[in-house]
């Protein structure tokens, strides 16, 4: 039987099951971690990571309430597929005239409501998972790595608000809002005003502070589709 391969993790000085948590949740919504992907077994896992399984096991919990990993007796743990609410909801609105206005519209309505949620609710691993995408994002990047880290710290917030309806909201709006997102992120100052942006939202998530997050999200929102507009340079 095939197992997925874990990277190694990195350590902070929070709690172990949350470092574990943490680092799983990233690689799963990264893509490294692919839907229908089995984990490999409680004690090899463990021992891989080099935690003890207590740690594993209260890290795996987390992520089955959370629902990126669905765990069943005798099967072990597999990637749960999180784009598949998405899915089956763009379905339902493929008869709509859906146009990037109307995408821009919902995500200036939901966004900041995500990020005051996750100001309110964010775990641990949550704050880690955002804090180390920070950590990678700066605007020497090439545009496309630092779009796709811009979609996984928005990905990422949707998660900490812990409300899955509000993760498949995030991924439509994702999927819809591209044009836009390479626009902003076509310049070292789009994508340095972007970064900044992130920043300032996780300090008001991290301070448990849902006003200033809300204000933040709607200030990061205008902002991008000020650089995102054609004729900006």
């Amino acid at each position: 039987m095939t197992f997925a391969s874990i990277p190694p993790m990195r350590r902070h000085s929070r709690s172990v099951s949350a470092e574990v948590a943490a680092h799983l949740e990233r690689l799963i919504i990264s893509g490294e971690l692919r839907a229908g992907d089995r984990l490999p077994p409680e004690r090899e896992l463990a021992a891989s990571m080099n935690v003890s399984r207590s740690s594993l096991r209260e890290a795996m919990f987390e992520l089955e309430s959370k629902k990126l990993v669905e765990r069943r007796q005798g099967r072990g743990s597999t990637v749960a597929d999180i784009s598949r609410g998405a899915a089956q909801l763009y379905g339902n609105l493929a008869d709509l005239d859906v146009e990037l206005g109307y995408a821009t519209e919902l995500r200036d309505l939901v966004e900041p409501r995500i990020a005051e949620l996750a100001a309110l609710r964010a775990v641990d691993s949550n704050l880690l998972s955002l804090d180390t995408v920070l950590t990678r994002s700066h605007e020497s990047l090439p545009p496309e790595e630092s779009m796709r880290l811009d979609i996984e710290f928005h990905t990422l917030l949707a998660h900490a608000a812990q409300n899955p309806l509000l993760v498949t909201l995030c991924t439509m709006t994702t999927e819809w809002t591209q044009r836009t997102r390479t626009l902003s992120h076509r310049t070292a100052l789009g994508r340095r005003i972007s970064i900044q942006g992130h920043e300032m939202i996780y300090r008001a998530v991290s301070d448990r502070d849902g006003a200033a997050a809300a204000a933040a999200m709607e200030q990061h929102l205008r902002e991008v589709r000020e650089i995102s507009t054609p004729g900006v340079p």
